[in-house]
């Protein structure tokens, strides 16, 4: 442990989620179906989303490798696999970190250099960014890179030319177009389930379930927090029950209540800091209930 992320490590152990009770707490509320789901974690440090200024982020507290262990425990000892889509900044600073989740048994993947909008770059400079981050990652791994997920979900109608550069750098999964509304990203006219692109990746969208004429995202992020658990179980439970995978996603800093409070867009800074003790605790039973692994291995088209 290093001299950043010592400071706030007695902090965390309380927050350990105990699920030595959790059988009887969702004992016969719904019939299980084993399908292969999708479980990704985006490993970026709970500065990355908040600030984007990059001169600002070697100034602040970073704690990146214990939430991320934090998360490979949780899910280690419920048996499940992962992507991981890194950071490349991560990547830089904390190798060791790669290299624990490579030999964890999970799928290491990209999530760019720098956490910029792609739409926001040209496509030179999205090609150097995601190149920059494959050759990272590959000469800590020596496994080639074969998924990415935009910072942000933002390759939208504004930044599909991405998508072939996405396949001649070698990605043969992308996991970035999110099919909803959103006023920093998505595509909600596009397919909910995982399809192919003509001259780009297969893409695994993160899990929405139908509600009237929109997409609710219910894979992950704040409404997985801020909603019940049991919600969550059912509509997942429905979704496998019709032959829909559940693509997930996670930040380790949600499993980290005890991170520092910066100031940030009011609507940032609530969907970032809202209800972050509650996440532990329900990965937990989220793996326990269904069955997950890394894209390259479940999403098959």
């Amino acid at each position: 442990m290093d001299a950043h992320e010592s400071q706030s490590h007695q902090q965390d152990v309380e927050t350990e989620p105990d699920i030595s009770q959790v059988d009887q707490w969702f004992e016969g509320t719904l019939p299980q179906k084993r399908t292969a789901n999708v479980l990704s974690i985006d490993v970026e440090d709970w500065y990355h989303g908040l600030d984007p200024d990059t001169g600002n982020w070697d100034e602040y507290e970073h704690r990146i490798v214990r939430s991320t262990r934090r998360v490979m425990r949780i899910l280690r000892r419920g048996g499940a696999r992962a992507t991981f889509f890194v950071l490349g900044d991560v990547a830089e600073n904390h190798p060791e970190l790669v290299r624990e989740i490579h030999e964890d048994g999970h799928e290491v993947a990209s999530h760019g250099c720098r956490h910029q909008f792609v739409y926001n770059l040209t496509p030179k400079e999205f090609e150097a960014d995601v190149a920059r981050s494959i050759d990272l990652l590959y000469a800590i791994t020596g496994e080639p890179v074969v998924s990415y997920r935009a910072p942000y979900f933002s390759i939208t109608k504004k930044s599909l030319w991405a998508l072939p550069i996405l396949k001649k750098l070698g990605i043969k999964f992308d996991s970035s177009i999110f099919p909803v509304v959103n006023y920093r990203y998505g595509i909600p006219e596009a397919p909910r389930n995982p399809y192919r692109i003509e001259d780009g990746p297969i893409e695994v969208p993160i899990a929405t379930y139908p509600m009237g004429k929109q997409n609710f995202p219910c894979g992950g992020g704040v409404y997985f927090r801020a909603f019940p658990y049991r919600f969550f179980k059912q509509l997942y439970q429905r979704m496998n029950d019709r032959g829909e995978m559940v693509v997930f996603y996670l930040h380790p800093w949600e499993v980290d209540p005890g991170q520092p409070v910066i100031e940030a867009p009011l609507g940032p800074r609530v969907r970032h800091y809202w209800a972050l003790r509650k996440t532990a605790g329900r990965l937990a039973y989220m793996i326990r209930d269904f069955d997950f692994g890394p894209i390259r291995e479940v999403v098959k088209l």
